[in-house]
């Protein structure tokens, strides 16, 4: 996938300085670009760009293909004239704050103001803006119509599960389905108004990060939320009950994250049924991200050999079984159909040798933690001299504490192994690994912007198992310094990234 040794970091738009309560798609965007450039790294991963869903987390979207409304840069709104300045000065009255985002009250108040640009852009947009609206619109009408409705009704049915809709709904009878498009019209304009804006933006930023040598990478999780517009849309593909309800979900077994293992709770696929159809809802899922970045990291690449099935009547994840997943012929299927892709496989968990042997069979690269390699013995695959260049190597994950924060935590035992094996003596720990991660003869590395801001506990991104309280860091600029870039850009030319 990738013949030259590549860096980057990992940090999600929303951590992105800003004045709006979280980062967006606007100018803080693209001084983050411009700051990659100085600190020579070539690559950009982020979350998936998907609306937030249960714990605010991206995880668990409301939708496999749109993009997260509160992302959208205001400003450029308020540029073409549907935002009036005022609309932009009148924060709320006890702020945001700077270093978190309060989902909540940013999204209240942001989803206010595209309501407004929404409405003046019905009232005057232009010819012009308007034929590219109704390009858009039309381009992607195979997931919109169905995601604009969806978003519809589910915010004239606050809280309520899509099952527990009028049964005519939710089983999406013609009739039902075109009354509540009569009823609900300016809801939806609103949400495909969203949504253009939303792909407007983000290509304007892909754009101007590619021109600059920075690519792009996505996430892609391999489940959807049950609440969502894919589910309801497509009810035969997942595994349903004659009411629309799971009867299983998905998850995974105690492991170095929880004792009781992960209960995400999202239906699994009736993967008979996909392959019936010849993975097209698959094919155009893929079709749809790779068009918005460079590469794409699939998370938990383990569930297409095998995934944990758990009762949903269990409140754990203590209790499951393994079942078969598509295995080679999903990638066969999305291969055949849109060729090669840049795809790095999240083999993180329980990974057994057909699990390896399905991401060597397509030539994708795997990833390896740098926090899950020492404390133990000299085979562990993680540590440095057993990586491989068709790897990616991090620091940590989204799921990782950082740095930092995983030092403060390290028994006796790991910490005395990380100092015995690189040579170190931890006063640095987060700069220590960074450094590890760019010699690594892994051909990408990434790192997470919280490491290279050496920064605590406090700043993790999210911890597993735990629904409340994540996905909410930010940081501002004036954390960092001239010799966080300068350092980066040193290791990388040392270390020929």
């Amino acid at each position: 996938m990738n013949p030259e040794r590549t860096s980057g970091i990992r940090l999600h738009p929303t951590c992105l300085p800003g004045p709006h309560g979280c980062g967006d798609f606007g100018p803080g965007a693209y001084h983050f670009v411009d700051w990659l450039v100085t600190a020579g790294q070539s690559l950009w991963q982020v979350l998936p760009l998907g609306g937030v869903g249960a714990g605010d987390s991206p995880y668990m979207s409301d939708s496999a293909f749109a993009g997260h409304l509160l992302l959208i840069d205001l400003h450029e709104l308020q540029q073409r004239g549907w935002l009036d300045e005022a609309d932009l000065a009148a924060l709320p009255e006890d702020g945001f704050d700077a270093r978190r985002v309060d989902y909540p009250k940013v999204r209240a108040w942001r989803l206010a103001r595209l309501r407004r640009a929404a409405d003046a852009f019905a009232r005057g947009a232009t010819a012009a803006e308007r034929a590219d609206f109704d390009a858009f619109c039309a381009a992607e009408a195979s997931w919109l119509d169905d995601m604009a409705l969806f978003m519809a009704l589910s915010e004239a049915q606050p809280g309520t599960a899509w099952c527990d809709w009028a049964p005519p709904l939710a089983r999406r009878e013609p009739a039902a389905l075109a009354a509540a498009r009569a009823t609900h019209a300016e809801a939806i304009a609103f949400f495909r108004f969203g949504q253009w804006c939303f792909a407007r933006q983000w290509q304007r930023l892909k754009a101007y990060a590619n021109q600059r040598g920075v690519q792009l990478v996505g996430d892609v999780p391999i489940f959807v939320s049950y609440h969502s517009a894919d589910v309801w849309a497509h009810q035969d593909l997942f595994e349903l009950d004659a009411q629309g309800r799971p009867g299983v979900v998905a998850g995974v077994p105690p492991d170095y994250f929880s004792a009781t293992g992960q209960r995400w709770g999202n239906p699994l696929y009736r993967w008979s049924a996909h392959r019936d159809e010849g993975y097209a809802w698959w094919i155009a899922r893929m079709r749809h991200i790779c068009a918005q970045v460079d590469r794409v990291r699939i998370d938990h690449f383990r569930g297409f050999a095998a995934y944990w099935e758990i009762p949903a009547s269990e409140p754990t994840a203590v209790v499951g079984r393994w079942v078969d997943g598509p295995g080679a012929e999903w990638f066969e299927a999305v291969r055949g159909a849109l060729g090669s892709l840049p795809v790095i496989a999240e083999d993180l968990g329980i990974i057994t040798a057909d699990v390896t042997a399905l991401r060597q069979r397509f030539g994708l690269p795997g990833m390896r933690v740098l926090q899950f390699a020492f404390g133990g013995d000299a085979d562990n695959l993680y540590l440095p001299h057993a990586h491989t260049p068709d790897s990616v190597v991090y620091t940590g994950t989204h799921d990782n504490n950082t740095t930092v924060g995983w030092w403060a935590e390290a028994s006796e035992a790991e910490r005395r192994h990380v100092c015995e094996y690189l040579g170190v003596d931890g006063h640095d720990i987060a700069w220590d690994l960074i450094r590890v991660a760019l010699a690594s003869v892994a051909d990408t590395a990434i790192v997470p912007m919280q490491d290279v801001l050496s920064l605590g506990a406090d700043c993790r991104m999210n911890l597993p198992g735990q629904g409340e309280g994540w996905w909410v860091w930010r940081f501002g600029w004036d954390q960092v310094q001239d010799w966080h870039a300068q350092r980066l850009r040193a290791l990388c030319r040392l270390y020929r990234r």
